[in-house]
């Protein structure tokens, strides 16, 4: 019997890997207790400027409650930039790499949250000054998670193929278990969000969608 990815990962990549471990997850179960819901920059300046980011705000919301009322932690990451990046407006160009530096700076809107997320003062909020979550030295995110013995995240917000793909991958590197919510991120133009997942799932960990997540967690009670 073919199995088929539930998000609509390729299916020549999808018989790939399952011939190669002999299942279509890596991770078949979740231990809420050691998981982590990672949000990152889900702020005003990014979902203003992004429908498919406000349209999944309801979901990620749905996600976080999930994961708290099961006995896991939320992590919202924000970015916040104090100088500009030595090789920002080569790579961005002025112009962009101006405005994004403007949003994270100071009390700038990329450093706020978005007003329609549902935070509680139980979770662990956490500022990154470059692209990755888990980067030494440019975020404490994994200290916060460490203290609270999580070995499984869960990551969504923006961008799929940005810093959401950078934080993942470094988490992965980092020995967590790690699994993409398809349906709780966003990407950069049709194919490159698709592209990540594609990716993430060959060689770096997971990828499902919200529901599965939900009702994995489900069966731990």
């Amino acid at each position: 019997m073919q199995l088929q990815h539930p998000s609509g990962i390729p299916q020549k990549i999808v018989d790939k890997v399952v011939a190669r471990r002999g299942r279509l997850h890596a991770f078949e179960t979740i231990e809420p207790r050691t998981t982590a819901l990672v949000v990152i920059d889900l702020d005003e300046a990014t979902v203003h400027n992004d429908t498919t980011a406000v349209r999944m705000i309801p979901a990620v919301n749905a996600l976080a409650r999930a994961v708290r009322d099961s006995g896991g932690v939320v992590a919202w990451v924000l970015s916040s930039m104090k100088v500009m990046p030595k090789h920002f407006a080569a790579i961005l160009g002025v112009e962009l790499a101006t405005r994004y530096f403007t949003d994270g700076h100071g009390n700038g809107p990329g450093t706020r949250l978005c007003e329609d997320l549902q935070p509680d003062e139980a979770d662990v909020f956490a500022v990154k000054s470059g692209a990755s979550a888990f980067f030494p030295g440019k975020c404490n995110l994994k200290e916060q998670l460490d203290s609270r013995k999580i070995d499984t995240v869960l990551i969504a917000g923006t961008v799929t193929n940005i810093c959401c793909e950078s934080s993942a991958r470094d988490a992965a590197e980092l020995e967590y278990k790690v699994i993409l919510i398809s349906d709780a991120l966003a990407g950069h133009a049709h194919g490159l969000h698709e592209a990540t997942l594609a990716t993430f799932y060959r060689i770096f960990g997971d990828v499902r969608p919200g529901s599965e997540i939900v009702e994995l967690l489900g069966k731990s009670d």
